[in-house]
């Protein structure tokens, strides 16, 4: 039994008869992407984790591409009918959104266990542990039988607009050079999958030797890592013609390790 983002006004803190319960069913699985409190947001999906397993994307509260400017918002790309809808509750909506989107990527919405949303963005809760982690939507059941806990809150990022799923990477780069610079250091990832777009793991001073770390989630699954592309940029014209290189790159994919 699926929740997409199951009612919290009326709903949350009710009996567990009253509402959805893991109890309904052998498995039941939650996508949560409205659960900020009725009163002052106006969040309409219920907060506490309810299933056997339940996903917060992006948090749970505030969805990428729903803070968009009411007329561009109404006039949606998916018809005025459509657009109006979501400007009046598009985080509630994004659940089936995800939902329909997770049908067509068996792969996609990987959803990290993880204390909290703020530790899944710093990175503490990457790659998925030994077990592997559970998709979000359509493919969730494939997971009934790896259950441990009481509770599993898992955490994912979501692109703005369809296609939804994101990758998570960790990209590591440590420079080489003579001298530090202030400026950027984009990556970009080419593989079996698919090349991504260009990625900032760091900006500020840059200071050869010393190793920079992001955690980015890709608009693709790049499969098996072919190459990848450095860029850096001082944003500024330096007289002096500062170089500045990759010593080494690492690369760490989300699902696997």
């Amino acid at each position: 039994l699926s929740g997409l983002d199951p009612a919290q006004p009326y709903f949350q803190g009710t009996p567990n008869e009253v509402r959805l319960d893991k109890s309904d069913a052998d498995f039941v699985d939650i996508i949560h992407t409205d659960s900020a409190p009725t009163i002052p947001n106006l969040g309409f999906g219920i907060r506490p984790a309810i299933g056997h397993i339940d996903f917060y994307p992006n948090g749970g509260e505030q969805m990428p591409g729903c803070g968009k400017n009411p007329v561009s918002q109404i006039v949606d790309l998916d018809g005025i009918w459509e657009g109006t809808r979501d400007f009046v509750a598009c985080n509630h909506l994004r659940s089936y959104k995800y939902y329909s989107d997770s049908i067509i990527y068996p792969d996609g919405f990987l959803g990290y266990p993880c204390a909290s949303y703020d530790l899944f963005q710093s990175g503490n809760c990457f790659p998925c542990p030994e077990g592997g982690c559970p998709n979000m939507g359509h493919y969730a059941d494939k997971f009934k039988d790896k259950i441990k806990n009481d509770f599993m809150k898992l955490y994912l990022n979501t692109g703005e607009a369809r296609d939804f799923p994101l990758w998570r990477y960790k990209v590591t780069v440590t420079l080489s050079g003579k001298k530090k610079v202030k400026g950027y250091v984009n990556v970009a990832l080419y593989g079996s999958g698919g090349n991504t777009k260009q990625y900032q793991i760091t900006k500020g001073t840059l200071k050869p030797d010393n190793t920079y770390t992001a955690y980015i989630d890709a608009e693709i699954n790049v499969g098996e890592v072919t190459k990848v592309k450095f860029l850096w940029n001082n944003n500024w014209i330096n007289p002096t013609l500062p170089k500045l290189g990759a010593a080494t790159i690492t690369v760490e994919a989300g699902q696997n390790g």
